[in-house]
């Protein structure tokens, strides 16, 4: 049987592909040996460091990953069982290029690989993944052959979650706040071994004014409950229902490896990532502020609620926009020496975590917020809720430019703004009599799908503007 060329699943910025059809213990020795090849041993890096999630597939995988690392004379240190933003933290900690093998939401059937350099800089497909790839390709292929070394490299164990979760704590301090009452949902993913450790006391880290409720915490690839896609309105169903039921404070649902968290309020309703961005964004200003730091910048996608740059700049901060895409986002953040920088799919990233995303250290800076004062979750977040969003609707299309230019000849009459910085994204500042709105179309890089996010002064507004868009770009289909 041919096995499917690595191009099919080496996407632009991680590894994700069927097990074992596309992803097997061959492959990820052959990434494991192109990874050392290319990443570590230029970058003078002497060990590589390895975590996994709960999938049945990720230790064997992880180990043959592992063992292609040795192959070039290059050590290892396992971590074990980690959510991936515990992976960005041994990487960072023990300045060491990682691999983290988990498919993140993607269902039990995948599984994958994000890989980065020491301090947790990411390896993207212009950062060094598409020279892995290649030379993994070559290796499977038998074009290439390594040099052989003077001895393989070692294996260790390590246990960083104790020490993981200490650093966190010590960018958020719970300690001083008001109890509060937290249903979190894991979804059988990663949440359910980094919440206990980091919020409670099972790493052995001293008790915090939290009661924690946990949904599915047992460790499961399969997803019995569902899918850990919070992103997923259907996914959040269990968690408003428990946050409401058992009177909590607020809910928090953490996908499968646990890198972002989203956040429900004591009523059951969905807090918007842009929200929580701004909220997070005023924190991280005034933590600055009170350092004597006066230049402060915060970087935002371009699919972020306008509310995110408004909120920055009243902190006396600046925004700073940019594309979609992690990649982007720390490339970004590194380059303004940014302090904080959030993205509308509810990855939260800190220059003090190495410009890495971080999921729990997002969902603290909300517990933190709330415990702080006494209002519930909603009255605080209502300043952060100015606007009204359609969320993100993906639409099949054939020719994705020709529906993108009818959209904008549609607008060409409507004293908007445009610009191309991330697909397109159209700007209408609005009126006593014509409120704002703004609307954004990208082209999926890997899918034939646009996607559309509209939001506006009012609900009608964007709804107005979300159906007339949503029928040119279906039009355009038929």
């Amino acid at each position: 049987m041919s096995r499917p060329p690595l191009r099919d699943f080496v996407k632009a910025y991680d590894v994700r592909g069927l097990v074992p059809e596309q992803l097997d213990a061959e492959v990820a020795w052959a990434l494991g040996a192109a990874f050392a090849q290319v990443v570590a041993v230029p970058d003078g890096a002497g060990e590589v460091v390895i975590g996994h999630d709960m999938r049945a597939s990720s230790p064997e995988l992880s180990r043959a990953f592992a063992q292609g690392v040795n192959s070039r004379g290059v050590d290892v240190v396992h971590i074990g069982l980690a959510s991936t933003d515990g992976l960005y933290y041994a990487s960072g900690a023990l300045d060491r290029p990682g691999a983290m093998f988990t498919a993140s939401h993607n269902p039990a059937a995948y599984n994958g690989i994000k890989l980065c350099r020491a301090g947790a800089r990411p390896v993207g497909q212009d950062s060094g993944l598409a020279e892995i790839r290649d030379l993994a390709q070559e290796l499977l292929d038998g074009s290439a052959e390594l040099r052989a070394v003077a001895t393989d490299g070692t294996a260790r164990v390590q246990d960083v979650l104790g020490d993981y979760g200490a650093f966190l704590r010590s960018l958020v301090d719970l300690s001083a706040i008001r109890p509060l009452r937290v249903v979190v949902d894991a979804g059988n993913g990663m949440g359910g071994h980094t919440v206990p450790a980091v919020l409670g006391e099972a790493a052995g880290l001293p008790s915090l004014p939290l009661t924690i409720i946990p949904l599915y915490f047992e460790l499961d690839g399969t997803f019995p409950n569902h899918e850990a896609n919070p992103l997923e309105p259907a996914n959040l169903v269990d968690l408003q229902e428990a946050v409401v039921a058992h009177g909590a404070d607020l809910g928090l649902a953490f996908d499968g490896d646990a890198d972002r968290c989203f956040v429900v309020d004591e009523r059951g309703g969905a807090v918007s990532p842009s929200a929580i961005t701004a909220m997070i964004a005023r924190r991280e200003v005034a933590k600055e502020r009170a350092a004597g730091r006066d230049e402060v910048a915060i970087v935002h996608n371009v699919i972020s609620s306008v509310q995110v740059p408004e909120v920055i700049t009243e902190a006396g901060a600046r925004p700073v926009r940019t594309r979609v895409g992690h990649s982007f986002i720390k490339a970004e953040m590194a380059g303004h020496d940014a302090v904080f920088g959030g993205e509308h799919s509810a990855h939260y990233y800190f220059r003090d975590f190495w410009f890495a995303d971080t999921g729990m250290l997002a969902a603290m800076h909300v517990l933190a917020a709330l415990g702080e004062q006494p209002e519930p979750l909603s009255a605080l977040m209502a300043e952060y809720s100015r606007y009204a969003a359609s969320g993100e609707i993906n639409s099949t299309v054939a020719d994705a430019a020709a529906a993108t230019e009818a959209v904008r000849a549609w607008a060409a009459d409507r004293g908007v703004v445009e610009d191309r910085l991330d697909g397109l994204t159209l700007t209408h500042a609005g009126g006593p009599e014509d409120p704002m709105w703004w609307l954004n179309l990208r082209a999926s890089n890997t899918e034939p799908l646009l996607r559309l996010n509209v939001e506006a002064a009012d609900a009608e507004t964007m709804a107005r503007v979300r159906d007339d868009v949503l029928a040119i770009v279906r039009g355009e289909c038929r």
